[in-house]
C-alpha cells in the first residue's frame, strides 16, 4: 500500500471514529445506552443531539442515569449512605455483614 493510499485510509477511519463518539457523547447526555446511540442519524452535534432526545422521548428513558458502579441503594437519588446502610440491612437476613468505613457491622 503506498502512502496516499494508507492515508486516505487512515482519515476514513479517524472520520468514522470521530462520528461514532459524536453519536456516543449526544446519546449518552440524553440518557441512552451505548447501543442506542449507535443508531442516531445526523452529521453534527447538534442534530445528533436532537435525534438523541427524540428517540430517548420515544422510549420513555430519563435523561437522569444512575451512575455506573453504584447500587440503587446508595447514591444522590435514593438518600445517604447511612440510609443505604439500613435499607440493605433490611433487605438481607439476620448474621450477614455490611462493612462501612472500615468497619464492620454484623446483625444477629
Amino acid at each position: 500500500m503506498d502512502f496516499e493510499t494508507e492515508l486516505a485510509s487512515t482519515r476514513v477511519e479517524l472520520n468514522a471514529t470521530r462520528q461514532e463518539l459524536a453519536r456516543l457523547r449526544a446519546g449518552l447526555s440524553a440518557g441512552l445506552t451505548p447501543e442506542q446511540s449507535a443508531r442516531l442519524q445526523g452529521s453534527t452535534p447538534e442534530e445528533l443531539t436532537a435525534d438523541a432526545r427524540t428517540l430517548a422521548a420515544e422510549l420513555g428513558v430519563s435523561t437522569a442515569r444512575q451512575p455506573s458502579g453504584s447500587g440503587a441503594d446508595v447514591g444522590s437519588a435514593h438518600g445517604s449512605l447511612s440510609a443505604g446502610e439500613q435499607r440493605y440491612q433490611a433487605k438481607n437476613p439476620e448474621g450477614q455483614r455490611f462493612m462501612h468505613g472500615g468497619y464492620t457491622l454484623e446483625r444477629g
